[in-house]
């Protein structure tokens, strides 16, 4: 999938709505919380920040998910969230496709929470597939770490054991550029965000 790069990308009423959050709204720039803060409670506008973020999830129409995905970073990370957050399984195959391209930094990160909230048997074999295709790999490693998460996530939701043989004593996590991130840390952190999505979209 190409990158749309339009003219005034950044003050397109999808991406101000959606993706810089900005516009007539306490809480900056909402890609930015996605990336690493969205569970911290040491913010002002924290309840603000999470109503506007599930409902948007709830309201966004599948088009405009489709071309959020389009674009570059910011707003396929923010697509993928919403995404997952509101469970649109539709959207698996467009998002294991992102996921196996690798094209951009830090979108992967809401790639691999999308599957992970899925958490069906073919998240799995598209993580399985990530981690075979780029685990090995010196030159990009970005978010093997997340998606190691997601799939022991799975695995520990659905009694399977796909990521067993990537973590096993001759296993390729060992050799890898993550040999000093403990995999269970990893699947902890994405069983909060998926927790965390619980509770925003029910309401709690």
């Amino acid at each position: 999938m190409s990158v749309r790069m339009p003219d005034g990308y950044a003050s397109l009423p999808l991406i101000q709505r959606y993706v810089v959050w900005t516009v007539d709204r306490p809480g900056g720039q909402r890609y930015l919380r996605l990336l690493g803060s969205a569970l911290r409670e040491d913010v002002p506008d924290r309840d603000a920040f999470e109503r506007a973020l599930a409902e948007d999830a709830r309201e966004v129409t599948d088009e405009d998910l489709g071309e959020l995905l389009e674009f570059e970073w910011r707003g396929r990370l923010t697509a993928a969230w919403l995404i997952g957050l509101d469970q649109r399984t539709q959207f698996r195959r467009a998002i294991g496709r992102l996921l196996l391209a690798s094209e951009l930094a830090y979108a992967g990160q809401g790639y691999c929470f999308a599957l992970a909230r899925f958490g069906r048997p073919e998240d799995a074999e598209i993580l399985v597939a990530y981690l075979d295709k780029y685990l090995q790999r010196t030159d990009c490693h970005c978010d093997q770490d997340r998606a190691i998460g997601a799939l022991l996530h799975i695995d520990n939701k659905l009694g399977t054991n796909h990521a067993n043989r990537f973590l096993a004593r001759s296993g390729v996590w060992g050799q890898s550029a993550f040999a000093n991130r403990d995999p269970l840390e990893c699947r902890d952190r994405m069983a909060e965000l998926c927790s965390f999505a619980d509770r925003l979209m029910s309401g709690r």
